[in-house]
């Protein structure tokens, strides 16, 4: 298939892209190559008969038109978002501008260009939305997210997840663009930029700085290993009913400070501290972010039970191969603190800067 990926320098998409060029897909890659890209996305995917990287922005709308004339494309795998729930505090507008407004511009684009398709390639042609578990708000001790769990979202980010989440669906209700999407729990692994939880814990723990832990460090989780949300992204593409929805999760439900402690646990197993004891003292307990949801976790029962997919990782196998990852290529994130992000705290005060 000839698959266009939107996002696919990100940290799921990289992961996305070369899983389907080892299944021997030709892949074109639409990312606008922000903060968030992964640094070395051009070393990894160099161009080929069998993939071309398109720098583009979802919002030049005719940028985007011209890609699907020239790539002409069997799927659309939307990744691109603005993701960070911190930054979404600090900066909604960029939120809205690509998740809304580009995943508008990319709904009517690809439209048109399934309603110009000859019947055979119009029957086949999929639109894969990939989304999150946030969109659905937050839930209390018990219970989880099914596919029908009314939205709720409470950050800027989640909002315009919810809104592109809508829209989609609109688009295949009233023009019969063949739609799917899915929502998935937390994902680490390979690649991920280290602003959100697990790399950035991973990164300040090697170089024993403070662990910052937002409120009482209790929020709960559900974790996937990109891996397995790579699978199952695949799966859905491939073998997911036009018009459904699928939950993707990794049944690994933990608090944000069991997260972290497992993390300092298995760095002083791995690469002893040198400044401190052990690296739990390092832990610091910082005001809550603005908004905090408690608690996410995702029912996978229909995934499983409609398209036979389940995770291959645990926990603990899955977050052990993401600390040797990071610990076997610190010059990729070293250089990302030193020239993108040097791992201060976004988000912090409720106020639009």
């Amino acid at each position: 298939m000839k698959i266009l990926v939107t996002g696919g320098a990100g940290f799921i998409g990289a992961n996305l892209v070369h899983s389907l060029l080892e299944d021997g897909h030709v892949v074109g890659n639409l990312d606008k190559l922000t903060y968030a890209a992964n640094p070395d996305i051009e070393a990894l995917f160099p161009p080929s008969e069998r993939y071309v990287l398109y720098q583009t922005d979802l919002a030049d709308y005719e940028a985007v038109r011209q890609i699907f004339t020239q790539f002409e494309p069997d799927a659309v795998m939307h990744l691109a978002a603005e993701s960070h729930v911190d930054r979404s505090i600090d900066r909604p507008g960029e939120f809205i501008q690509t998740n809304i407004t580009g995943t508008f511009n990319l709904l009517t684009i690809a439209l048109a260009y399934w309603q110009a398709l000859p019947p055979e390639r119009k029957e086949s042609f999929r639109f894969h939305h990939i989304s999150t578990d946030e969109v659905f708000g937050s839930l209390g001790e018990a219970g989880l997210f099914h596919e029908k769990t009314p939205y709720d979202p409470h950050s800027p980010y989640s909002a315009s997840k919810a809104a592109s989440d809508h829209l989609v669906r609109a688009w295949k209700t009233t023009y019969g663009l063949p739609a799917l999407v899915s929502n998935c729990s937390n994902n680490y692994g390979p690649y991920q930029f280290p602003e959100k939880l697990i790399p950035l814990m991973i990164v300040r723990g090697l170089s024993e700085d403070s662990l910052p832990v937002y409120g009482d460090g209790l929020n709960v989780r559900d974790w996937l290993y990109v891996e397995d949300h790579v699978s199952a992204l695949k799966c859905v593409l491939r073998n997911g009913k036009v018009g459904e929805s699928y939950n993707v999760g990794g049944n690994s439900e933990r608090t944000n400070i069991e997260i972290v402690q497992t993390i300092c646990d298995l760095l002083d197993d791995l690469a002893p501290p040198q400044k401190v004891s052990r690296r739990r003292e390092l832990i610091q307990y910082v005001t809550d972010r603005p908004g905090h949801d408690r608690r996410y976790a995702i029912d996978a029962t229909k995934i499983r039970r409609e398209l036979d997919w389940r995770p291959v990782e645990t926990f603990e196998t899955g977050l052990k191969k993401t600390l040797l990852w990071y610990l076997d290529h610190q010059v990729w994130w070293k250089n990302i603190l030193e020239t993108r992000y040097a791992g201060e705290r976004l988000g912090s005060v409720a106020k639009i800067g």
